[in-house]
């Protein structure tokens, strides 16, 4: 847990691991679908407290990779630690103890339809916890903040909302537990330019006022120059360059050179997977 300056059991019975260790180690993941490799090597690990993006090519498996890093899929070969825990051998119930230690937000935010958006956070909060319920709404109000929408917002409906303010309430919702991980699939995927930064923004906040480590698998230029702490690119199934988004830049590599002169032209927030 965060401030741990040696292993020791959390509180819901997961090994944590030093304050210094990796949050995320992926080391040598091979995934296959049929005679597809995807994967091939792929190794990286990802400290607390960074927003880290994740960037590919279509096909290079990007999301297939997130999935495997919280237990969602598994690949063909290699090892996952999450927050300590090995994804690969971990029991049901130790999975289940380290997915309250993160959060996870996909492309379409997967909100309840049927729930407002102060239901739809509290959701979490009343599966894992025995909060009364005067607590519950005082977090909910709490997390809606934190995600940068008004507090008449919680009593909208999803459809109710324009898309910018349904990924904030998908991110309101997968804060609810205050995770020590958040993993975010194209948050700004399908969001105007100034929405956009307004989204990265308050990522960045949450990485700089909460201590959370951020995940992003994205396209969006802008989020790797302006908010990101580090990028990795993954081409030809490995790791192709990591770093600072200038030092990635710098990487001598047709694609990325492509990729970046693109982005640059069109204005950052595209997602063609080129």
């Amino acid at each position: 847990m965060p401030g741990a300056s040696a292993a020791g059991p959390c509180a819901d019975g997961t090994q944590a691991a030093p304050a210094d260790a990796p949050v995320i180690e992926v080391r040598e993941i091979v995934t296959r679908f049929g005679t597809q490799t995807v994967h091939d090597g792929v190794s990286f690990a990802i400290d607390r407290g960074t927003l880290v993006a994740l960037i590919g090519g279509s096909g290079t498996g990007k999301s297939v990779l997130l999935r495997e890093i919280i237990g969602l899929q598994r690949p063909t070969s290699g090892r996952i630690a999450l927050l300590g825990t090995d994804i690969g051998t971990a029991g049901a119930a130790a999975l289940a103890a380290v997915r309250r230690r993160f959060g996870v937000t996909f492309q379409d935010g997967a909100l309840f339809s049927s729930l407002t958006v102060a239901q739809n956070v509290a959701v979490p909060l009343r599966e894992h916890t025995s909060l009364a319920p005067a607590t519950v709404d005082a977090l909910v109000a709490m997390r809606l903040r934190q995600a940068g929408l008004p507090p008449e917002a919680g009593a909208k409906l999803p459809s109710e909302l324009s898309g910018g303010m349904r990924k904030r309430a998908a991110i309101a919702r997968a804060i609810a537990l205050e995770p020590e991980v958040l993993f975010l699939d194209e948050p700004t995927s399908g969001l105007d330019p100034i929405t956009a930064r307004a989204f990265d923004r308050m990522l960045r906040a949450l990485v700089d006022d909460l201590g959370i480590t951020v995940l992003v698998v994205t396209h969006d230029l802008d989020t790797l120059l302006t908010v990101a702490d580090r990028v990795i690119v993954l081409a030809h199934g490995k790791v192709l360059a990591d770093g600072t988004a200038a030092e990635v830049m710098a990487v001598d590599d047709e694609w990325i050179r492509r990729y970046f002169a693109l982005r640059r032209m069109t204005g950052g927030n595209t997602a063609d997977g080129s």
